[in-house]
């Protein structure tokens, strides 16, 4: 008689039936995903979790569970510097070019320091950001070593996560091939492998929301604000009236935050032209959508960093440090 694979049991408590079928606890999610991590399962039996993970939806407890298993995956580098915000891209625009970025400059030149990660072509029509970060002058990079130096000397890196971690960036492509999401695209985003004070979310579902503040508060993320952000990515829909959820040390926070723009409608850019984001920096276009996305974006950012107590004073904070931007002065 064989003998049962150790992560057999894993799936069998995701697939027992109607009336025994459970989540996952917390730790049976990090143990799980350490299996994953270290390339201890068979293809079947990822496909099968993956899948039976999807049916349900993750848990909070799961998904903590699963970022806890990555982040002891992670070998930081020797004096890795502070990082003050985790900033994950995995979404891709389609409607809107990334404002979000001039969000993140502005933070940047602030003295803000910004790890971002994410990945890219997991679908199709969608503009990401490592396809633009070369013409807009941002650093990329490909360690976690190389972020931290980049970190070091200009305040932000950008690591795709292919080299941030080959085993999630696999999973994730394999939308292709089963058709659907998996919880990776979840976890990848909580990830904050040099354990930034601050992480910001902007997802899609906003019944994931919940899900991200509750997974917050099981990790111990000291400040983490999540909310319904444009094609998923973490820039505000300022056509739209938002929810933030947030998460500080521990209490959880929910606040109404009204529609910055004038206009109800959202505008679709067919062109997606990365070369209008320097235009819009430098106010050789003006573009009130794209000012009203970055400096909402900015003032939830700041919100959730604790630089402003309310969404007035917040919103206040990012329009004087969006109109006091030096404009001659773009990129990292």
């Amino acid at each position: 008689m064989q003998q049962e694979h150790p992560f057999a049991p894993y799936i069998r408590i995701l697939a027992r039936g109607k009336t025994k079928t459970r989540d996952l606890t917390q730790q049976e999610a990090k143990d799980s995903m350490a299996m994953v991590l270290a390339g201890e399962v068979t293809a079947e039996q990822l496909g099968a979790f993956l899948m039976l993970q999807r049916l349900k939806e993750e848990s909070a407890e799961e998904i903590a569970g699963f970022v806890q298993a990555s982040q002891e995956s992670f070998t930081l580098p020797e004096g890795a510097p502070h990082v003050d915000l985790d900033w994950s891209s995995y979404a891709g625009k389609r409607k809107q070019l990334p404002w979000f970025l001039l969000s993140a400059l502005v933070l940047v030149k602030s003295g803000v320091r910004i790890f971002m990660h994410g990945t890219e072509g997991h679908t199709s029509g969608r503009l990401y950001t490592r396809d633009i970060l070369d013409q807009i002058g941002f650093p990329m990079t490909s360690s976690l070593e190389e972020a931290g130096k980049a970190i070091e000397t200009s305040g932000f890196a950008y690591l795709p996560l292919e080299y941030l971690s080959p085993v999630f960036h696999d999973i994730i492509n394999l939308k292709h091939i089963l058709g659907l999401r998996s919880p990776i695209h979840t976890v990848a985003r909580m990830m904050n492998p040099f354990k930034a004070d601050t992480v910001l979310q902007g997802i899609f579902h906003p019944t994931f929301m919940p899900k991200h503040q509750m997974a917050a508060k099981l990790l111990g993320q000291p400040n983490l604000s999540v909310f319904r952000g444009e094609g998923g990515e973490i820039e505000v829909r300022p056509n739209k009236a938002f929810e933030v959820l947030a998460c500080h040390d521990g209490e959880l926070e929910s606040e109404k935050w009204p529609r910055l723009a004038n206009d109800s409608r959202q505008e679709v850019d067919e062109e997606l032209d990365p070369a209008r984001l320097k235009a819009v920096w430098s106010g050789a276009i003006v573009d009130d959508y794209a000012d009203a996305a970055t400096t909402g974006t900015l003032a939830v950012a700041l919100k959730t960093m604790g630089k402003a107590t309310t969404i007035d004073e917040a919103l206040a904070m990012a329009q004087n440090m969006w109109q006091a931007r030096d404009k001659a002065n773009f990129g990292i």
